[in-house]
C-alpha cells in the first residue's frame, strides 16, 4: 500500500477537507500517477452531496486527472516512468460482457469501476483525483499527447470525451447542424469540438451573456433560450441537439427544433424525470437520446484529436484549500469554464 494526500467529503453536508488515503500496492497490470492536474466536474458536486445515491464517505472524488506515471508493474508495456498520462471516469470493467467485447466498457453490462466511490477489484472503495497520487489499471490510462497545455489537459478526460462522443456516434460534420444547449464546462467543450469536426454549430443559452465567447470559439449563431422567439425562428432546424444542462428543460420545446430524422442527445443528468410527448417524436421521425462518457478508445482518438486541431478547455486554476468555494461557484455558474486543481497544493 502507499499513501497520498487528498481532499474528500466527510458527509454529503460537510465541506471537503483535507485527508490522507490509501492506494494499492502497484500490481502487474498497474500504474502509478503523481498527479499534477485534477479538474472539478459538476458531477464530482452532485456525487458528494449525495444527490445521485448512496455515497461510501469519507470520498475524494475527481476523474478528470493527469499527471506523470512514477512506477509500472512488470507487465505493463504501453506506459513508461516518466510518460505524461490521464485517468478519467471509470478504472476498471468486467471485460467480459458484449459492450466490453465491443470496446464499449463505458457501457458494460456488469458495471464499470469509477474512478471514485466504486467497489474496486480487490474490494476497496475507490478514491478519485483530488489527490497526490492514484494507482490505476494500465488498460484505462490514456497517454496526453504533448501538445496539449498540461494544466488545460485534465477536463478533457469528463468534458472533453462526454461531449466528443456523442459527436462522433452522431456523424457530426460538413454538412450538419449542430446545436449545443448551455455553455458551460460541457457546452464549451461540445462548441469546439464539433466546430473542428467541421458542423455548422449553433449555441442555445438561457442568456447572451457569453456569446462573444461562443462565438470565439466557432459558433455561427447564439440564441438566448429565454427569448420565446428563439424556438419559432428555429423550428425543424437542427440535425443534432447535445443538451449539456442538468437543469429540468421543456423537452417538447427543443424537440421541436429537430429537422427529419433527428436526435436531441443528453448529457447532462437531471435528477428528475424527463417528460416527453410522444406526438412531439412522430413529427419528423424525431430521436431522443442519452449518452455518457466514452470508452477508452474513443478518450484517447478525442485527446489525440484536440491535439491536432488546437483545441483545449478554458480553465480557472486554484489551490486545494480554495475547492469548496469552487464548488459553490460551479453551482452559480461562476467560471469560464472549468475548475482545474493544481495537485501540487494538497
Amino acid at each position: 500500500m502507499t499513501t497520498a494526500k487528498a481532499y474528500a467529503a466527510p458527509s454529503a453536508t460537510e465541506p471537503l477537507e483535507p485527508t490522507t488515503i490509501e492506494r494499492r500496492a502497484v500490481g502487474e497490470n498497474d500504474v502509478l500517477i503523481d498527479i499534477a492536474y485534477s479538474g472539478i466536474c459538476h458531477s464530482d458536486i452532485h456525487t458528494v452531496r449525495g444527490e445521485w445515491g448512496k455515497v461510501p464517505y469519507p470520498l475524494a472524488p475527481g476523474h478528470e486527472i493527469v499527471g506523470t506515471v512514477a512506477e509500472v508493474g512488470s507487465g505493463v508495456t504501453k506506459h513508461k516512468v516518466g510518460d505524461r498520462v490521464g485517468v478519467g471516469c471509470m478504472v476498471n470493467s468486467c471485460r467480459e460482457c458484449d459492450n466490453c467485447k465491443a470496446g464499449s466498457e463505458q457501457y458494460c453490462t456488469n458495471g464499470n469501476v469509477m474512478t471514485y466511490g466504486g467497489k474496486d477489484r480487490d474490494g476497496s472503495i475507490t478514491q478519485g483525483g483530488y489527490a497526490t497520487n492514484v494507482v490505476v489499471d494500465a488498460d484505462f490510462v490514456l497517454s496526453v499527447p504533448e501538445s496539449i497545455p498540461y494544466e488545460k489537459a485534465a477536463p478533457l478526460l469528463c468534458a472533453g470525451v462526454t461531449t466528443y462522443s456523442p459527436l462522433a456516434h452522431w456523424q457530426a460534420g460538413p454538412g450538419k447542424k449542430v446545436a449545443v444547449v448551455g455553455m458551460g464546462g460541457l457546452g464549451h467543450m461540445a462548441v469546439k469540438i464539433a466546430v473542428a469536426m467541421g458542423a455548422e454549430v449553433t449555441v442555445l443559452s438561457q442568456t447572451l451573456s457569453k456569446q462573444e465567447d461562443g462565438l470565439r470559439f466557432g459558433a455561427k449563431h447564439y440564441y438566448a433560450t429565454s427569448d420565446e422567439a428563439t424556438f419559432t425562428e428555429l423550428r425543424n432546424t437542427f440535425d443534432l441537439i447535445i443538451n449539456t444542462v442538468s437543469a429540468n428543460l421543456d423537452i417538447d420545446q427543443y424537440l421541436n427544433l429537430l429537422t427529419l430524422d433527428g436526435t436531441m442527445v443528453y448529457v447532462g443528468a437531471p435528477a428528475q424525470p424527463i417528460p416527453v410527448t410522444a406526438f412531439t417524436l412522430f413529427n419528423n421521425r424525431r430521436s431522443f437520446a442519452g449518452s455518457t462518457i466514452g470508452s477508452i478508445r474513443e478518450t484517447q482518438e478525442m485527446l489525440d484529436f484536440c491535439a491536432e486541431h488546437d483545441i483545449a478547455p478554458e480553465v480557472e486554476l486554484i489551490e486545494a484549500t480554495q475547492i469548496n468555494e469552487a464548488y459553490e461557484r460551479v453551482l452559480k455558474s461562476d467560471v469560464r469554464y472549468r475548475f482545474v486543481i493544481d495537485a501540487t497544493t494538497f
